[in-house]
């Protein structure tokens, strides 16, 4: 497992985001917005980037676009954006990076897993082609926030680069278990973690490792189905710079007792 800092949850500077990975002991990015709050990968200071991955020897393992956001019955617009997905993977294949993050559609009264799913297996089949993997966030407020309806989404579309970028917190958020993953375990290509106490409305952000998340538990589970990806520290809690140097920590701490359990 490689420990990952999503560096926009506490900077968009890029500079500065490579300077805590660094010193939280973080090996490698995920990048959504670098440069400023509106510049998205890939439409980002290239050059800059990677310039400064060089210098400080530092990996992407994941970008987050903003993929799949809207409902599976705008199909025109999504299509286009299967259409645009080229972009983002030719950026991948320059700066070097494996999996692209998705949204997993927004809710609505009818979802059409067929039509998803469809949809899907014609972005992984541009993926592949790249050599990139597409992972499908399951977001609180998503159409497949459980780790189940990811699971059966992802069964569906039944394509080898198209699996999950699973967020426990999110899960625990829609008020389903975080440990209910049987099902999607093996689909899994990376985690992004952040923590909590509580659930939907009564949720309270909380450094990573001392909320309510059983984080070793999840990690030992995944890697036990073979996940040796990515784990993506979400720095949620304020002050951020203090919150990610203790999260970095406890995260890295997780990754290890996991290891050691499935050893």
């Amino acid at each position: 497992m490689t420990p990952t800092f999503l560096t926009d949850s506490v900077t968009t500077d890029l500079d500065r985001a490579l300077h805590y990975a660094g010193m939280w002991g973080l090996d490698a990015l995920e990048l959504r917005t670098v440069g400023g709050p509106n510049v998205r990968v890939p439409n980002v200071d290239e050059r800059k980037l990677l310039r400064r991955l060089e210098e400080h020897e530092t990996s992407v393992v994941a970008v987050s676009p903003g993929l799949f956001e809207g409902p599976i019955s705008a199909r025109v617009s999504l299509l286009n954006e299967v259409a645009a997905l080229s972009d983002t993977l030719a950026f991948c294949t320059r700066i070097g990076c494996s999996i692209v993050v998705a949204s997993s559609f927004a809710p609505e009264d009818e979802v059409d897993t067929s039509a998803a799913a469809d949809l899907l297996r014609r972005a992984g089949d541009a993926a592949v082609r790249k050599g990139v993997t597409l992972a499908l966030l399951n977001e609180y407020d998503g159409a497949h926030a459980s780790p189940s309806a990811l699971a059966e989404l992802l069964a569906l579309t039944n394509h080898p680069n198209v699996r999950a970028a699973y967020s426990p917190a999110d899960a625990a958020l829609a008020q389903h278990d975080p440990l209910d993953l049987e099902a999607l375990a093996p689909f899994v290509a990376l985690v992004r973690v952040r923590d909590g106490e509580g659930e939907g409305t009564d949720w309270q952000e909380s450094v990573v490792g001392e909320g309510h998340l059983e984080l070793t538990q999840i990690l030992t589970m995944l890697h036990a189905h073979g996940f040796d990806g990515p784990v993506s520290l979400d720095v949620r809690r304020e002050p951020k710079a203090k919150a990610g140097v203790r999260g970095a920590a406890n995260l890295v701490a997780a990754m290890r007792a996991a290891k050691r359990a499935n050893a």
